[in-house]
């Protein structure tokens, strides 16, 4: 089996050790995504002890699995807890040194025959939270000195950068944790603002899934688009004070009826607005302005064209797409043909007409998803 070409090197000075750890702690500190803190991590761990590879492991509890979030030139990577070196530092909570990887029986070959690297000196130290349990492990990969192998100082250089950096590690890992429970808490309001007007909790599925694929070939970024998706579930949540007798009338709104009806964006709005989570102030946005038109006739505002914040415009495409799309207890969904007869001609009047060009360019995987996610209604 062959093996990278490493580039030989020499193990730093201590000059050089300081100037690494001072540059990337400082980034590391400043730095609030976990994403980012690991790569952040891994590239430091790398420039410090030599390494040709360094990956940061995370133990998922949940799943009984070790992952990889950020690893050099290879994605993210699964497998089970106890398996191979890593999972031995995980189980046992012990640091490990490996001069040639193939001839020690805990290694697992699994993940070098998936990317075709050739793995022979291994460094795996645990990383520790604040109460000393390890959630994860530093491991480096192949040292580029001249004799190849990782020694005691590697180790204790290794083990001062998890130390210095585990703290920004363990806070972004519990932010992740709050953010997925907020997405969690939002998705359900947003099924129970739906519920009060006979939707399906399919519909808030729908409209996130919608609303992310339209963000994305606008062009907005994987984490933005991902933010949009999170927060346009709640784009209803002020319906919870609409009387019943309104939101299910089987017939045409009254003038005061449909008046009424509009301020469930003014009411979803105030029900958000005062949150300092980036989701939660994205759907109170959305809340309040996914009934504005492009032309300026919508509600609650009259807003116009780009006055309307672009989470609202997507919003107001993946929003009126499901309605017209889906069946209800009360109404036959619309034919295709007929749904996008309409959203041409409500090119530059109700939506944004570029993203009626994107919501076009896009057709086939929006209706993937509405095969997906269709509703099934009791007879």
């Amino acid at each position: 089996m062959g093996g990278p070409l490493l580039t030989v090197r020499v193990d730093l000075n201590p000059e050089e050790m300081l100037k690494i750890i001072f540059d990337y702690i400082a980034k590391i500190t400043a730095e609030k995504r976990l994403s980012h803190i690991l790569m952040l991590m891994a590239d430091m761990g790398r420039e410090m002890i030599i390494a040709d590879r360094c990956t940061l492991w995370l133990h998922d509890e949940e799943r009984q699995e070790l992952r990889t979030t950020v690893a050099h030139e290879v994605g993210e990577i699964r497998i089970p807890v106890d398996s191979g070196i890593v999972g031995h530092t995980i189980r046992t909570g012990q640091p490990i040194i490996i001069d040639d990887a193939y001839q020690d029986e805990r290694f697992n070959a699994v993940v070098d025959r998936q990317t075709g690297y050739r793995t022979r000196s291994i460094l795996v130290i645990p990383i520790r939270d604040k109460e000393g349990k390890v959630m994860g492990a530093y491991q480096a990969i192949n040292k580029m000195t001249p004799a190849g192998k990782f020694t005691q100082k590697d180790l204790e250089h290794l083990t001062l950068a998890a130390y210095y950096s585990g703290k920004s590690l363990e806070s972004a890992m519990l932010a992740q944790e709050i953010e997925e429970a907020q997405k969690e808490i939002i998705f359900t309001m947003g099924e129970v603002g739906e519920s009060r007007s006979k939707e399906t909790g399919n519909h808030v599925k729908r409209v996130a899934e919608y609303s992310k694929i339209l963000a994305l070939h606008y062009g907005l970024s994987e984490e933005e688009a991902e933010l949009i998706k999170t927060a346009s579930p709640m784009h209803d949540i002020g319906k919870v004070a609409i009387p019943d007798s309104i939101l299910n009338k089987p017939g045409k709104l009254t003038a005061d009826e449909y008046e009424l009806m509009k301020t469930h964006t003014t009411i979803g709005y105030h029900l958000l607005k005062n949150s300092k989570g980036r989701i939660l102030n994205a759907a109170a946005t959305i809340a309040i302005e996914h009934h504005e038109k492009w032309n300026g006739t919508g509600y609650p505002k009259g807003l116009q064209e780009e006055q309307i914040h672009l989470y609202g415009r997507i919003t107001a495409i993946a929003d009126v797409f499901d309605a017209l799309a889906s069946d209800r207890p009360y109404k036959k969904a619309w034919e295709l043909d007929r749904i996008l007869g309409l959203f041409r001609q409500e090119r530059g009047e109700h939506f944004d007409p570029q993203l009626v060009d994107v919501f076009f360019e896009s057709l086939d995987e929006i209706l993937e998803v509405r095969e997906k996610y269709g509703d099934h209604f009791n007879s």
